[in-house]
């Protein structure tokens, strides 16, 4: 699922996805490191602050600022209402799985099996695979905006035969489509977000996404235990019709994007509505300049490995997003009702699991900016793999037909941790730590690349979990899990720099071994 010595980060469940990039730019003859945001594929613009007055600005001028600062706020909520549809679908099997598998609530002729319902769960992450690789073609192509409508539409669908379809091949049908809308979504709405952005707020408006997928994530929660399947989607239509009507009718295309395309009229008006002041030609010929060194310099899948650094970065980022996986985020994900155990009521579990993901999902940066992201991996993969020995040690005694009474409040307490110490490391960090490992000229595509193997990963885990598990028992499937995450902290320890407050050029030494970590 990216910065100078500021960072923001969002984290998409399920691979989650966060931004924290470093962009170096020449700037009269020095390295001015400036923040921005990077994505799934960066390609993402950075912009210098313009000067909004002189000593002697008037009070238009204060009033101007903050009238566009209100605006790009606006906008960003506006565009991350479909990110919040994205949240919904990574937290909809929860609650609609088991209506599925209940011959009282299934639409199906007959309930879901396992079989089936592990297909259900793992076609979005199979789809979201395939969705980055179109959506950054698509959006060097005809624009972000309109790639951001265009994703849109599988979301649209899918809810759509949801709530009418009877057939276990449409709810096959429905979540690859769903997952080419996420992996879309995850692509081009922070490359976006990062393109309209002024320099002042850029890390604020970054940190939005992950904030409204984990409050697509709650809403799942809170909601589909409660109604049908039918209601449940309909309801999810709101936010995306609100996405629809507000960002093609109020939000401007990306003014990079437009000047990318030698469309300077149309990137001044956007600018103008975007900064609130008709005074961006300064603005326009540093995004000029910007992109022609951008267009100039843009690597290929083939460039990540001519070089001893960018292998290795590759590597590290690979390895990073596959330990990621391998912590069992879908499964717990897709399955909260399964593992919440007998301590709560697990629509109500599911619920408070939401609740601390948004929150969390808010404080994490501020431990991230004071101790480091190599720090906060290695608590994340040990709080996991301890949550995870919990889950291990109680499944494992339902598997071998012991009573778990004395300790039904268990799961609950492993699945508390496991999301806090997720959401503050392994869940927004190795997205984070990727966006930082690359120059610029290649991050797109190594960006697209390694989320693509994420996803694929999220694919093959979350299928064939129940397979494993009807082998060897989930109390077993989970300490595998845990393991995972013990060799994940090692890793991390052994081999993973830190990247926070160094420069680009300061980790290519890292990485090629002229500099100490």
């Amino acid at each position: 699922m990216t910065s100078a010595n500021t960072e923001y980060e969002y984290t998409p469940v399920e691979g989650s996805l966060t931004i924290d990039n470093k962009l170096e730019i020449e700037e009269d003859g020095k390295n001015a490191e400036k923040n921005t945001p990077d994505t799934d594929t960066e390609m993402t613009v950075e912009r210098f602050n313009i000067s909004e007055g002189s000593d002697n600005c008037n009070d238009n001028n204060t009033v101007s600022a903050n009238t566009s600062k209100t605006f790009l706020y606006i906008a960003a909520c506006i565009g991350n209402l479909i990110a919040f549809t994205a949240g919904i679908w990574l937290g909809w099997t929860s609650p609609e799985l088991p209506k599925l598998e209940n011959n009282a609530t299934t639409p199906l002729p007959e309930p879901s099996t396992p079989s089936q319902s592990a297909w259900i769960g793992s076609l979005l992450p199979l789809g979201a695979a395939i969705g980055p690789f179109a959506a950054g073609f698509s959006a060097d192509i005809i624009g972000r905006k309109k790639t951001l409508l265009i994703a849109g539409i599988p979301f649209l669908i899918s809810f759509l035969s949801a709530a009418l379809g009877s057939s276990i091949l449409v709810f096959y049908g429905l979540r690859f489509l769903s997952g080419l809308g996420v992996g879309s979504v995850f692509t081009v709405l922070p490359m976006y977000i990062g393109e309209i952005a002024d320099d002042s707020v850029r890390g604020a408006l970054g940190s939005f996404m992950q904030l409204f997928i984990t409050g697509g994530l709650l809403f799942s929660y809170a909601i589909g235990p409660y109604v049908s399947i039918a209601v449940f989607n309909l309801i999810c239509l709101i936010p995306l019709i609100l996405f629809f009507a507000g960002f093609f009718l109020l939000i401007p295309e990306s003014p990079y994007f437009l000047l990318s395309q030698s469309k300077e009229s149309e990137c001044s008006q956007a600018l103008i509505k975007l900064r609130g002041t008709s005074d961006v030609k300064a603005e326009i010929e540093e995004t000029k300049n910007v992109v022609a060194e951008t267009q100039a310099n843009k690597g290929s899948f083939a460039d990540i490995f001519k070089s001893k650094g960018t292998t290795k970065a590759m590597i590290l980022s690979v390895a990073l997003v596959g330990f990621q996986q391998f912590s069992g985020i879908n499964i717990v994900l897709f399955y909260t009702y399964a593992v919440t155990g007998d301590s709560m009521r697990p629509d109500i579990a599911t619920i408070m699991v939401g609740i601390m993901q948004v929150v969390f999902s808010c404080i994490a940066p501020l431990f991230v900016e004071k101790r480091g992201k190599r720090f906060l991996l290695l608590v994340s993969a040990i709080g996991m793999a301890i949550s995870l020995a919990g889950f291990g040690y109680y499944f494992r005694l339902l598997d071998v037909g012991s009573s778990t009474d004395s300790i039904s409040w268990l799961p609950l307490l492993c699945l508390v941790v496991y999301n806090a110490t997720y959401c503050a490391g392994f869940g927004p960090l190795p997205w984070a730590i990727m966006a930082e490992l690359f120059p610029t000229n290649i991050k797109s595509a190594a960006s697209t690349l390694t989320a693509s193997i994420c996803w694929f990963l999220g694919f093959l885990i979350t299928k064939y979990f129940s397979v494993v598990t009807a082998v060897v028992g989930a109390g077993v499937s989970f300490f595998i899990f845990c393991i995972c995450c013990v060799i994940a902290a090692v890793f991390v320890y052994k081999f993973v720099p830190e990247t926070s407050g160094k420069s680009v050029q300061e980790i290519q030494d890292i990485l090629e071994g002229k500099q100490q970590k």
